[in-house]
């Protein structure tokens, strides 16, 4: 990521947005690869395969990192990667179920959820901007999903199965990000990213056993590149959550509907409708004023 970005803009940027930026960027393309494999893979496959090569890297960067540690709050850091597994296997599923772009930003109703818990359970300030950003963001939602009690009619119906999985992601996910914030006070973040797949790897395997289809070809590939994708995301997202408050991080992190929907386009031929459009002009309009708050913060 700073790579890409020049040293007068890098020193504009907090390392935070930085870090969630890139994890938007990462898990996006990870997002591709499980709707491009999961076309004849099982999903818990793919959490099973993304779990094992995430579990291999987590070691290695411990090691080089000098950490040997499984932390300090276990039960605590279980229960993250319990609620990480379940939204992982919903956000797999959904991918597989729906278009790109409407699977993530259904899920993007997590910001929400979030701001919220973090609000109650960390006591972290919800301030105008990050209202304001997280409101723009649920109506662009809105406009994707167009549910029958606000849109009376029109639009190609989305799977139902495939919203609820998104929606259940979107609320397990804003329940881990803030065990992730509280985690950060007394863990590394390498030993909390660590535990993720700890848990998951053995949660997916009676499903990949029931169901599981040997990889062909390219799969395999694809399988490697959702593990080193998913992990390099989990490990941005991990740093951004320690360096800015969790809700606001996540306001930030609606970049990756824009990524998600280039994606959508380019590989899948999924060309956006109006509503669409509109609905991630809302939530681009809602990631600005986010991170312009961060900026004005630093």
């Amino acid at each position: 990521m700073n790579r890409v970005l020049s040293p007068a803009v890098r020193s504009r940027i907090p390392l935070g947005v930085r870090f969630m930026i890139g994890s938007a960027l990462a898990f996006s393309g990870m997002s591709a690869l499980v709707k491009h494999a999961g076309i004849r893979l099982p999903s818990q496959e793919l959490v099973f395969a993304r779990s094992v090569i995430a579990i291999v890297i987590s070691i290695a960067m411990l090691r080089r990192a000098g950490v040997h540690t499984l932390g300090n709050r276990r039960w605590l850091l279980l229960a993250r990667g319990i609620w990480g597994y379940a939204a992982l296997s919903c956000g797999f599923y959904a991918m597989t179920k729906l278009p790109l772009a409407e699977a993530t930003m259904i899920q993007y109703l997590h910001p929400v959820f979030t701001a919220m818990l973090a609000a109650v359970v960390l006591g972290e300030r919800a301030d105008r901007s990050l209202v304001a950003s997280v409101l723009l963001g649920s109506a662009g939602v809105l406009l994707v999903t167009k549910p029958a009690f606000l849109f009376a009619s029109g639009g190609a119906t989305l799977d139902p199965l495939g919203v609820a999985a998104a929606l259940g992601g979107a609320v397990l996910t804003a329940v881990a990000y803030v065990g992730v914030r509280e985690l950060s006070r007394t863990e590394h973040p390498l030993v909390i990213v660590l535990w993720f797949p700890m848990v998951a790897l053995p949660a997916s395997v009676p499903a990949t056993i029931a169901s599981g289809v040997w990889p062909q070809g390219w799969e395999w590939l694809a399988l490697l590149g959702v593990g080193v994708l998913a992990q390099i995301g989990q490990v941005c997202l991990t740093r951004g959550l320690v360096l800015e408050p969790a809700g606001r991080a996540m306001a930030i992190s609606y970049v990756q509907i824009a990524f998600a929907t280039l994606w959508g386009v380019l590989f899948f031929g999924e060309v956006p409708g109006v509503p669409t459009l509109l609905g991630a002009l809302l939530v681009v309009a809602g990631t600005a004023i986010g991170a312009r708050a961060v900026f004005r913060r630093q």
